[in-house]
């Protein structure tokens, strides 16, 4: 069972933004930023339903800064629901990222900041 939690927020941009945080409170993932709270809330329900399949993953590794990346997809529709919060240095520090995303997103406790 997990310990991370989600948590709804509401940034200098006047939109709602939602982030996924582990058990220790590290950020492991962030959202797209939405026009009204409950699309952040139905994003939410996405990452829940969707983290727990390695194969909606899709991992890269940025030619800017040489490090990787996750994106979350829908396996519904194939968009996007949830970025990697920071780059890893290594493919091996991502795939523990990635099994922190699997092992903290089915959570069910959401801390509404706004």
């Amino acid at each position: 069972m997990s310990n991370g939690e989600f948590e709804i927020y509401k940034d200098t941009d006047n939109q709602y933004w939602f982030r996924l945080k582990a058990g220790n409170g590290e950020n492991i993932g962030k959202s797209e930023g939405y026009t009204r709270k409950l699309s952040a809330e139905e994003g939410i329900v996405s990452v829940q339903k969707n983290s727990d399949d390695r194969d909606n993953f899709k991992v890269y590794q940025s030619s800017k800064d040489d490090k990787w990346y996750f994106n979350l997809h829908s396996a519904d529709n194939g968009q996007v629901i949830l970025t990697c919060s920071q780059g890893y240095s290594s493919k091996q520090g991502l795939e523990t990222g990635i099994a922190s995303v699997m092992e903290n997103g089915s959570t069910e406790t959401i801390d509404d900041l706004t």
